[in-house]
């Protein structure tokens, strides 16, 4: 199946009607229906096909018990509303990868497998590379356990439901222990690749986390409480949103409240609780923190004027990566000295990087736009991918 064939038969999955963007949710209908492609392509290709303790999916050329795998791969799942490459492209090439190198005969001497990482997006649970995360032991299991969706749901009873058992997620020394190299291809997320540029190669990821701010104020009727009796959280929030593009754009970061939840949530209401998410992000740790603490002093400073309670929890983070120095340059070398740039966006290979030596390549995204259905990548640069990850491939299993 070639890699336009593999492509249109994903396409469909997951997709809104009405949005036309993906919904490919943790343990949802369309993420089982891409978790059930995945497997499809495994064995179409004759590979060992294994679902992990903590529902990664792998598809082995090989001993799966061997020492010193290649890996690579990506993720299925979507952000709400998200576009068709990212993770997708990264799975899509790995299978394409090697049927290419297959067919230039290529010898094997180490073993290779593909890897589907469960929840990257973190969509349903707010936690982002769920499965990666759990698998390198940054994300505890007790912690796994009190991840709740917005509808309540434990995610060991998603699971559950979904047919894989919960028991069994932790970190997974042994596996990581085996790998010798990850590289993980995808969808540049900015504009950054110029014309010339189809592929590059990731130098570092950013450090970036999120946080939750939860604005307690006090219910109210709309049309009968005067202005000045009012505990209104919405002008906390809103003036924290406002200060938070501020401070980010003086300290040279990013900071988006792009998740909000409200309570009583009624037209005719004052709310009692605002629940804002904040993603924020730096080239500098310490630029990062910084910019975080004065977003919260300043919804505090708001909060006091309003009659409004601010609490602030940190519910993930993830250091500066910086990506393998010896493997990022053996990638660049090999693929003809392309572009080695940073990246905002965190990634499963940014997770195991403190376990197993990790690179990245990017195919152009000529818009820029990412986390939404107009995102998208040329045929011709998705078809130079391929070919880039089966040299880079061939280059790492084949020596």
């Amino acid at each position: 199946m070639t890699f336009e064939e593999m492509w249109a038969e994903l396409l469909p999955v997951g997709r809104s009607a009405s949005s036309g963007g993906y919904r490919r949710h943790a343990w949802n209908s369309a993420d089982a229906e891409c978790r059930a492609w995945f497997e499809q392509q495994a064995t179409n290709r004759g590979l060992a096909y294994e679902l992990d303790r903590n529902g990664n999916q792998w598809a082995w050329l090989g001993d799966p018990r061997g020492d010193g795998a290649i890996v690579t791969g990506s993720h299925l799942d979507s952000v709400p509303d998200g576009g068709a490459f990212d993770g997708p492209l990264g799975v899509v090439s790995s299978f394409a990868a090697l049927d290419e190198l297959r067919d230039r005969g290529t010898e094997f001497t180490r073993p290779l497998a593909i890897v589907n990482f469960g929840d990257e997006e973190g969509a349903r649970f707010g936690v982002a590379c769920i499965g990666s995360r759990l698998s390198a032991g940054v994300l505890g299991r007790e912690q796994a356990y009190e991840l709740r969706d917005a509808d309540g749901v434990r995610l060991p009873d998603a699971m559950e439901r979904a047919g894989y058992d919960p028991a069994a997620i932790g970190a997974d020394d042994d596996r990581l222990r085996r790998i010798g190299a990850f590289v993980e291809l995808h969808v540049e997320q900015g504009r950054y690749l110029t014309e010339d540029q189809p592929i590059g190669v990731a130098s570092a990821i950013w450090p970036h986390g999120r946080w939750r701010f939860d604005f307690h104020g006090e219910a109210n009727h709309a049309g009968t409480t005067r202005i000045e009796d009012r505990r209104d959280p919405m002008l906390t929030f809103a003036d924290t949103v406002l200060s938070a593009r501020q401070q980010a754009e003086l300290a040279g970061a990013l900071a988006t409240f792009g998740k909000v939840a409200v309570e009583p949530n009624g037209t005719n209401a004052i709310a009692s609780l605002i629940r804002g998410w904040l993603d924020s992000r730096a080239a500098d740790e310490t630029v990062l923190t910084e910019l975080v603490e004065r977003i919260r002093q300043s919804a505090l400073r708001r909060g006091e004027q309003d009659g409004v309670r601010v609490e602030l929890t940190r519910e993930s983070y993830t250091p500066v990566v910086d990506f393998d120095g010896p493997l990022r340059d053996r990638l660049a070398k090999r693929l003809g000295g392309v572009p080695v740039l940073p990246t905002g966006a965190g990634h499963d290979a940014g997770i195991l990087a403190s376990a197993v030596p990790t690179a990245m390549l990017f195919v152009r995204n000529p818009s820029g736009v990412s986390h939404s259905p107009a995102e998208y990548a040329e045929q011709a640069d998705c078809l130079a991918g391929v070919t880039a990850l089966a040299d880079v491939l061939e280059d790492l299993a084949c020596q």
